[in-house]
């Protein structure tokens, strides 16, 4: 059997928890990301899947988050 990664130009989906692994986040932190539209899906069914190369544009166009003051100053 193929795997996906043979086949240049096709999407690879991933799952609800695929995606809160790669992030580190709960599972419902990326449903909620789902819902609102921040993230994009596709519905199968009652689960969601998520391409991998949306997954990655939204990771790449999140803005980092900058340390606080206190955690910039030395001892």
């Amino acid at each position: 059997m193929s795997d996906q990664r043979d086949q240049p130009g096709r999407t690879r989906y991933l799952t609800v928890l695929e995606v809160a692994d790669v992030m580190r986040v709960s599972k419902m932190t990326v449903y909620r990301l789902l819902h609102s539209g921040e993230l994009p899906g596709v519905r199968v069914g009652r689960s969601f899947r998520v391409p991998q190369d949306a997954l990655d544009h939204y990771l790449a166009s999140s803005p980092a988050v900058e340390p606080r003051e206190q955690d910039r100053r030395t001892s």
